[in-house]
């Protein structure tokens, strides 16, 4: 089986090999265990660009897709791109299997509306934002769910979807993603409990739809008050200096520390160690910072963006939050004064998070790819 990737998630050219974003590559790799043929059309790029990037372990090929750009004296250099695209992914698509949309992005925009054209052809479309029908996105984005789930246009495909929402259309599957295989978890004890010190983490990009200050805000708090509190940053980005700024203006730099990217050893012993990860994202698909930090029973304090009251089970096994400052303070001294609490919502965690396994993952790819290939 050839399969056609249409994703805006560029490859990197370093070199004569070929490279991309590292957990998209994860992901990939399963994908491509169940096919002959990968190919990818993409846009193509000749350094990271700051991506935290891997290798692509597997053999493919590519064809290369302007990136557009939204300046209006640039409209017909980007008119053309498109045309030229369209051209490119209506041949890509003619010429395989199977096709796999990414989304949402430009790319998988152009995806979304040319794979109508295939109505016999078998597909698959993950989006990996937020399905949320109540939540404010962008109009491209609004768009492309709707041509997707609108299963008079689109025929044969499953559209992949992080979370379980009501009135969907009959080809929306809810799906997941992992980072972890079974063997990681085996012989590994763990029983947390807040005790003296009280070790928070955060985990992802520091962009400002993340609100990584946010956190920083949330500990200085904390710490005025008295509690002996830490807090590590675990990702870079361009928040990094106005986090840096904030330890030195308020002299936090025994309690406040950022480490950058970090390998995924490194993580795991940080999770485990960890008491609770601090997450306030504006918007999210499925955070896998969550799912990995709850898999070591670090209890996460989120907002209620995507999935994410599902994934805590509404409160459950972690604690979902708003934005104000002293509101997320009182949620974490509630934790500190019921450790019987804050040891149940770590054992729930673990135990939801440990059934989504590379495995498992793996086992739901190759039984979607049947699915879609009978139809």
């Amino acid at each position: 089986m050839k399969i056609l990737i249409i994703s805006s998630a560029p490859i990197i050219l370093i070199k004569g090999k070929r490279y991309a974003y590292g957990p998209y590559v994860e992901e990939l790799v399963l994908w491509a265990k169940q096919v002959d043929d990968v190919q990818f059309a993409c846009p193509i790029w000749n350094s990271p660009n700051g991506l935290l990037i891997r290798e692509l372990p597997f053999e493919n090929s590519f064809i290369e897709l302007t990136e557009l750009t939204k300046k209006t004296k640039y409209f017909f250099h980007s008119l053309s791109s498109i045309i030229n695209n369209v051209v490119l992914l209506y041949n890509a698509m003619r010429a395989s299997d199977h096709i796999h949309l990414r989304c949402p992005g430009n790319m998988g925009l152009l995806g979304a509306i040319i794979q109508i054209l295939f109505p016999h052809k078998p597909k698959t479309a993950k989006y990996a934002g937020n399905w949320d029908p109540k939540s404010k996105q962008p109009f491209s984005y609004r768009m492309q769910k709707w041509i997707l789930s609108n299963t008079w246009l689109t025929k044969n495909m499953q559209v992949l979807v992080y979370g379980e929402w009501p009135n969907q259309s009959k080809n929306v599957k809810a799906f997941f993603t992992a980072t972890y295989n079974a063997t990681e978890f085996e012989n590994v004890r763990i029983d947390k409990s807040i005790e003296d010190q009280i070790k928070c983490i955060f985990v992802g990009t520091l962009t400002a739809n993340k609100r990584p200050l946010l956190a920083a805000k949330v500990v200085q708090k904390l710490y005025e008050q008295g509690y002996k509190v830490q807090l590590t940053y675990y990702g870079d980005g361009p928040e990094r200096h106005a986090i840096e700024n904030f330890v030195l203006d308020y002299n936090l730099q025994q309690v406040i520390s950022l480490k950058g990217n970090v390998a995924k050893d490194v993580l795991i012993k940080a999770y485990q160690k960890a008491h609770t990860l601090l997450f306030f994202s504006k918007s999210e698909g499925w955070p896998k910072a969550i799912a990995e930090a709850m898999a070591w029973g670090c209890v996460p304090l989120a907002t209620s963006v995507s999935c994410v009251p599902m994934m805590l089970d509404q409160g459950n096994r972690g604690v979902l939050v708003n934005t104000e400052i002293n509101s997320i303070v009182s949620e974490i001294e509630k934790l500190i004064n019921n450790p019987t609490t804050y040891k149940q919502k770590s054992k729930q965690a673990i135990t939801w998070s440990r059934q989504f396994t590379l495995e498992k993952f793996e086992e739901a790819i190759g039984l979607l790819l049947k699915a879609t290939d009978k139809n």
